[in-house]
């Protein structure tokens, strides 16, 4: 448990990246390999990177300090924009993908 919140900023800061490329990840593996099987992986990948561990950190960094500090206020934030402007950004993101393996394909 010490461990986890001496190197939160650390293990956040790596969540984040790894959240991000098993989403790139997800997005060629539906687009450019047309894998069911790569897909749900990529999908299991970002729950197990994404939004599980960072409730997770944000709720032990909120009961270890009693209260609402820069870390658990900037995992809130990355929740609140997951849950709002971050879809947008996402469906963006999966249309870039899909036209460009699209290309890709013809």
């Amino acid at each position: 448990m010490n461990f986890l919140l001496e190197n939160k900023w650390v293990i956040l800061v790596s969540l984040e990246i790894l959240a991000w490329a098993s989403t790139f990840f997800l997005l060629y593996a539906r687009y450019g390999l047309k894998s069911g099987f790569w897909f749900k992986v990529a999908t299991v990948l970002f729950a197990l990177t994404g939004v599980i561990p960072q409730v997770l950190m944000g709720i032990i960094n909120f009961i270890s300090t009693k209260k609402i500090d820069l870390f658990t206020l900037i995992i809130l934030l990355l929740l609140l924009y997951g849950f709002t402007i971050g879809k947008r950004h996402v469906k963006k993101l999966d249309a870039w993908a899909q036209a460009k393996f699209s290309k890709q394909s013809t």
